[in-house]
């Protein structure tokens, strides 16, 4: 038996990472799979007050810091949730402000760093040679991580994208960072149409479909794993009767694909409120979901034979 652990969509969080990493050791997991949404969306001011003390915005409040110490707590604070600290005065505030182009490449130089610190940290902390990691990018990633990780594949990490991967027995992983059109216009999203074109590629790649595990960021369409906010124009939320409209806002190529070839499994994720299970066909499909900002690790064990999937299981912790 070969226990799998997928994870996805940590945004940058630093405990969600963390706790990622104990996954071998406390789950007993075999293959480690983190796939897609790896970076953050925000940085966070820490700016020095005329007084000499500092101030932060963030949580919806001001917190008002006297010291290094809790300056430092602030940094951890901010980092638990995903976002990126910048210790700073109001004058460079003002000009980030004003020089957006400087504002974007201070921005990109932190995701960058902190992807490089949890590289560093994976191979410190998880064992490559007795367990298999694999690391993707997501729709919400910029194209600057791709060669973060994989500088790190002569130290056992896989970057799964553009290849198969044999994860065990004679089973084979095709994988996909891209998304159908979402109202953020992220870095990895394109027309179903040509999402349809680059995920039949991948399936040129394989062997046998029914042996075949889809580790696509973007879940099929309506499935259980594709349902989020209905949203305005102006991306708020639409609320009925005091609940919130639910809409199904996944993949039809991905739908599409995973019905007509039946792949064994289909990873998933990149909807943070569908933490569910569900078929497309015989197609075992999941999506662990994520709750990056209030530090929870979401994950999916599937346990593996040489005749396929023996069981799963949803975790969090």
């Amino acid at each position: 038996m070969v226990r799998i652990y997928f994870a996805t969509d940590v945004h940058g969080s630093d405990h969600v990472w963390r706790k990622w990493l104990s996954v071998p050791s406390f789950h007993k997991a075999d293959i480690l799979i983190l796939a897609g949404d790896l970076t953050g969306k925000a940085i966070v001011p820490i700016v020095k007050q005329s007084d000499g003390t500092y101030s932060s915005k963030i949580f919806g409040r001001e917190w008002k810091l006297k010291d290094e110490k809790e300056i430092e707590e602030m940094e951890k604070r901010i980092s638990f949730t995903g976002y990126y600290p910048l210790v700073c005065t109001t004058e460079d505030t003002t000009e980030l402000a004003r020089d957006k182009r400087k504002l974007t490449d201070l921005f990109h130089e932190m995701i960058g760093n902190r992807v490089k610190q949890w590289m560093d940290l994976l191979v410190e902390k998880v064992d490559t040679k007795k367990t298999m990691v694999i690391v993707m990018p997501g729709n919400d990633d910029d194209l600057l991580i791709d060669p973060v990780i994989q500088s790190y594949e002569d130290k056992g990490v896989i970057y799964p994208l553009n290849k198969v991967v044999n994860l065990c027995y004679d089973f084979e992983m095709i994988s996909m960072d891209f998304t159908n059109p979402t109202p953020w216009d992220t870095p990895r999203e394109c027309s179903e149409e040509f999402l349809e074109k680059k995920l039949r590629t991948e399936f040129e790649r394989v062997h046998n479909y029914s042996k075949t595990i889809c580790n696509f960021h973007c879940p099929p369409f309506g499935s259980r794993l594709d349902m989020a906010p209905k949203l305005t124009k102006d991306l708020m939320p639409i609320y009925v009767l005091g609940k919130v409209v639910m809409v199904h806002v996944g993949s039809k190529a991905v739908k599409k694909i995973e019905k007509e070839y039946q792949p064994m499994l289909g990873l998933h994720g990149h909807i943070h409120e569908s933490y569910a299970s569900d078929y497309v066909g015989k197609t075992l499909v999941v999506n662990p979901g994520s709750e990056y900002t209030e530090g929870i690790l979401r994950g999916f064990i599937i346990d593996l034979n040489e005749k396929g999937i023996e069981r799963w299981w949803k975790v969090e912790g």
